[in-house]
């Protein structure tokens, strides 16, 4: 199973590399950099979900490898879960210009990729990183009526209402409080739910 499943995510990387009709792929191409499809154990339980990869992660192809890549790997020894055991990603696989927002045309050209990967996965809890993937994962679990803004969600724990038995943990995203000492300490608290969902 195993196998099967780091085959089906290897034919993801495959597509994303060549995803000519991406509008990211020449700016890819032209800086020379890498998409960040994501990592992680391939049966994880716990699957996080940011929005799109920032500098550092376009130039080593690796998810949340930066500033806020150092504070979800400290939420994470903070529950007692070790990175390699959690699958982390997101929705758009190539870095925006300027790491600005991502586009709604943008994300739905990487969002399929996405869904692909929480079917191979089968996590069972989808934990959001930021208002785009907190947006996203609730329309396709079924959650729309339930959305308010993150300051109201944050924290929460809903149940998937699709036909997938997952869970929907919302969190701020980690580089929201690189610069804001209030969030890091939210997002810190919001953590300590995580380890009472999983086995």
């Amino acid at each position: 199973m195993g196998n099967d499943r780091s085959q089906a995510l290897k034919q993801i990387r495959e597509e994303v590399q060549n995803l000519k009709e991406s509008p990211l792929y020449q700016e890819r191409v032209n800086n020379q950099t890498l998409p960040v499809i994501g990592e992680g154990s391939h049966n994880a339980q716990l699957m996080f979900i940011g929005e799109a990869p920032g500098r550092n992660e376009a130039k080593t192809g690796r998810p949340f490898c930066g500033s806020a890549g150092k504070i979800l790997d400290d939420l994470l020894t903070s529950i007692g879960v070790k990175r390699e055991a959690v699958y982390i990603t997101n929705i758009v696989k190539d870095r925006p210009p300027s790491n600005r927002d991502p586009l709604p045309e943008e994300i739905a050209i990487y969002g399929p990729f996405l869904d692909r990967q929480i079917d191979i996965i089968k996590p069972l809890v989808i934990v959001t990183l930021g208002r785009f993937s907190m947006s996203y994962i609730m329309e396709k679990q079924n959650l729309q009526d339930s959305l308010q803004p993150i300051s109201e969600l944050h924290g929460q724990v809903l149940e998937s209402k699709s036909n997938s038995p997952v869970k929907v943990a919302v969190m701020y995203h980690p580089a929201a409080a690189i610069y804001n000492p209030k969030i890091k300490k939210v997002l810190h608290n919001d953590f300590q739910i995580l380890p009472s969902l999983i086995k």
